[in-house]
């Protein structure tokens, strides 16, 4: 009897450790269309639809392809911005905190989303209508936006009709205002502010520089 039972056991706790390992392979197998919030998504070589954004129990995601997001949020908050915000109390707080890669979501090609609110680092093509909002936002490449582009790193160009506001910014700025501290590059624009200086028009500094200073 006391067999038996050993037995049974034994073959539940490998039934147990079977599906566990199951499921581990399963969220590790690339999906060519997947969406999010999922618990067992972790790769997608194709599109990833993001129908919110994750804020309590955020897993991070390896995107080769599209990762269109579809909070609604993002088409309300550019006017909000504009009618409470003035551009020089644009700024993005060193209080974020700065994330590994290993702990933000990867998209390798285009985002494409009304609002981005995971940290996510984008290599490729950005385009957001409300930029990257209340997250650590990273993008090697292109971000382009129809009002205002927000980012804590940017290695590439950046495009809004209004605003690009940064930290840490190599490349282009072009937009109405733009606006980094530790900045090395051309801005071009109505008004550019990096760390050297402020002037209208065109900006510019290819000069290292140490800050730790706001925004």
């Amino acid at each position: 009897m006391k067999t038996r039972i050993l037995l049974a056991a034994v073959l539940l706790f490998s039934s147990l450790m079977y599906a566990s390992d199951s499921v581990k392979a399963d969220s590790l197998k690339p999906r060519l269309i997947a969406a999010s919030p999922s618990k067992n998504v972790k790769n997608v070589n194709g599109i990833l639809f993001k129908y919110y954004d994750e804020e309590d129990h955020f897993k991070p995601k390896k995107v080769n392809g599209l990762g269109m997001g579809f909070n609604v949020m993002g088409i309300f908050l550019p006017p909000l911005m504009l009618f409470t915000l003035q551009p020089d109390h644009w700024n993005l707080n060193n209080d974020y905190v700065i994330l590994r890669c290993e702990k933000m979501n990867t998209i390798n090609g285009l985002q494409l989303s009304l609002i981005n609110m995971e940290p996510t680092v984008t290599n490729g093509l950005e385009i957001n209508i409300s930029s990257n909002v209340n997250t650590y936002a990273v993008t090697n490449g292109m971000s382009v936006s129809p009002f205002f582009n927000l980012h804590h790193e940017m290695k590439g160009v950046s495009v809004a009709p209004l605003a690009n506001i940064g930290q840490k910014c190599r490349g282009i700025q072009i937009g109405l205002y733009n606006k980094c501290k530790d900045f090395r590059g051309i801005q071009i624009g109505g008004w550019n502010e990096n760390g050297r200086r402020k002037l209208p028009l065109i900006n510019w500094n290819f000069k290292k520089q140490k800050t730790n200073q706001a925004l």
